[in-house]
Parts: structure tokens; sequence; C-alpha cells
């Protein structure tokens, strides 16, 4: 049986998420990758352990995480049955629905009929009586806010879920439905989307903005632009690389003359602040007070304690931060 080391908490720093009561640590991790049917079980228990062990309490899965589709909650949860049972409270396990998960009309978008099933079946895979955190994982053009919303309410009401997040939503339809969940007293507490240095949207769509006014936490996924903001890519494409071992959300058409020139050049700041570009990458969002935490998602459980390592420096001058800007934004 898995023994937690006695100074986890030592070096990990937790932020609120936003004006709620709920502390997130800084890095947390991201089961998207690598913990779906062909994972190994115990790369999947030590990369577990490892982030557990430095202080990582968070654990962020979606239904649809795998391959196939449920195999990384159910994965996950035989992991948390046979060790992490006794440290089920010092946990923050989040689950989402949103994306195509079951055929027919019930198995995708925001209905009350599919998230509501949905989160069922997630409990089911996890064995978990509750989730910490029930995202709904994408905007739905279609359905009325007031029943996706409603929907949350429910799972929270129930029991089921002790906080409501949305993931991947614009400012403006966050403000709507903020508004929802605020009259339904529902405690919605963060949002999750993808923010990095090569990606911007959030600073352009209204989200941050929103979530800064509604006292609402953010956490980052991509937080390395799957793996371009690291130091993999600069003398080529290594053989067990996502590109060559997965290829589905990066592929080799993403590493362009230009895009190299920029991961070079901002290697080289990271390089001058002592930093792998890994580090730098995750310092530059959590520089900024409004993020909560950052989503890593890792292959081994060396990767892990490498991303820990960007705590130790999140402070830019203002210098670094127009150049990076120069460099990433053209």
């Amino acid at each position: 049986m898995y023994q937690a080391d006695p100074s986890r908490y030592d070096a990990m720093l937790y932020r609120r998420c936003g004006r709620s009561g709920l502390k997130l640590p800084a890095v947390s991790l991201g089961l998207w990758h690598n913990f779906g049917d062909s994972a190994s079980t115990e790369n999947m228990k030590a990369i577990c352990f490892t982030a557990f062990d430095a202080g990582i309490t968070h654990f962020d899965l979606a239904n649809n995480y795998g391959p196939e589709p449920g195999s990384a909650e159910a994965n996950f949860g035989r992991i948390v049955r046979e060790n992490f049972l006794p440290y089920r409270d010092e946990m923050i396990i989040a689950t989402k629905a949103g994306y195509e998960m079951w055929p027919g009309p019930y198995g995708d978008w925001g209905s009350r009929k599919y998230l509501l099933a949905s989160l069922d079946q997630s409990l089911r895979r996890l064995g978990l009586p509750y989730v910490d955190i029930y995202y709904h994982h994408r905007m739905d053009p279609d359905t009325p806010l007031e029943e996706t919303m409603g929907a949350l309410s429910q799972a929270v009401r129930s029991g089921k879920a002790l906080y409501a997040g949305l993931s991947n939503y614009t400012g403006p339809v966050l403000e709507e439905a903020a508004a929802i969940l605020a009259d339904l007293k529902v405690p919605f507490v963060i949002s999750q989307n993808r923010y990095n240095i090569f990606d911007r949207t959030i600073e352009n769509n209204g989200l941050k903005e929103a979530a800064a006014k509604l006292g609402k936490g953010v956490i980052c996924f991509s937080p390395l632009a799957q793996g371009l903001l690291t130091g993999r890519y600069l003398d080529g494409i290594p053989a067990d690389s996502r590109i060559r071992t997965d290829g589905r959300f990066l592929k080799d058409s993403a590493l362009t003359e230009s895009r190299m020139a920029q991961i070079r050049a901002l290697n080289e700041i990271a390089l001058r602040r002592g930093q792998t570009l890994a580090e730098m990458a995750l310092a530059w969002l959590l520089r900024d007070d409004l993020i909560t935490s950052v989503l890593i998602g890792v292959s081994r459980p060396s990767q892990v304690l490498d991303n820990v390592k960007a705590l130790r420096n999140t402070a830019f001058t203002q210098e670094e931060l127009d150049a990076i800007d120069r460099i990433a934004l053209g």
C-alpha cells in the first residue's frame, strides 16, 4: 500500500480559486494523456504517487479521456481505491462532460439528460461517491444556458459534486452562466481554458477579464502547447514523442521553421533565467495572480518533478515579458 511522503506539502504553493474558499496547488496533474487503455499501470501509479508526494493534490479528468473514452477515469479510479482512499479528503478530483461520449442524441453537448447521466457514469468508473469539481466541458450553442447550468446545480445539490466549473467558455457566456449559477446558489469557482505563451485566446475573448471581475479562478490546460514549449523538439522529433506515438493533438506540421525559430528564441530567454523552457513557460502563467493553477500532462514521473521546479522562480522583468511577447506574437 502506498504511503504518502510526510513532507509533501512543504514545497508546493496553493492558490485560491478566485474569491472562493477552495485552494488548488499551483501545479495540477491532468490525465488527458497517458492514462488510457494503452498506458502502463505501473507508470500511471508512479506518476500519481510522485505527484501527490510533491504536493499536487488536484487530479483533472473528463468523461472522454482515454483512449478509449472513459478509460482514464476507470484507471485513475482503480489507483485511488487501491492506494489513495486514506488520503481522499486531501485530494481534489475533477471531471467534465460536454464532448461526445456515447452514440445517439443524448451523449454529447450540454443537455440536462447528458450532463447528469454522464456524471453518474463517471462516478461508477471512478468508484467514488462524488467528485470535487464537475465541469461543463464546452459551450453548447443549441441548449439553453439555463438548462445546462440547472444540471450543474442538480449535480451539486445531489452531493455528487462539491463545486461547479466551466471549460472552454468565452468571457461573455461565462458572465451569463455565472449569473444563472449565482441565482441558483451554486458554488461555481473556476474556469478551465487553454492558455500558454503561444495561445492568448483568453486574453482576447474576454475570459480573463470576466474571471477577474467575477472573482473566479482560472486553470490552464496545454500550458506547454502540447510539448512545443519544452526542449523536446529543439533537435528534431524524438521517436517517443507525442507527435510520433499519438499524433491526435500535435502533428509534425506544427513544427514549421518559423515556429522552431520562436521556440529557440524563447529557450534562450529561459537559459538566461536559469530555467528550462518548460519551467519558464509554466512560470510565465503563474506570475499572474489570476491564474489559480496550471495543468501538466506527463508521460513519466520525472517530468512531474521537472515541472514543479517552475515554482522556484515566477518573477519576470518587464524586459523579459516584452521579449516573450515579441517572439510569440510577432
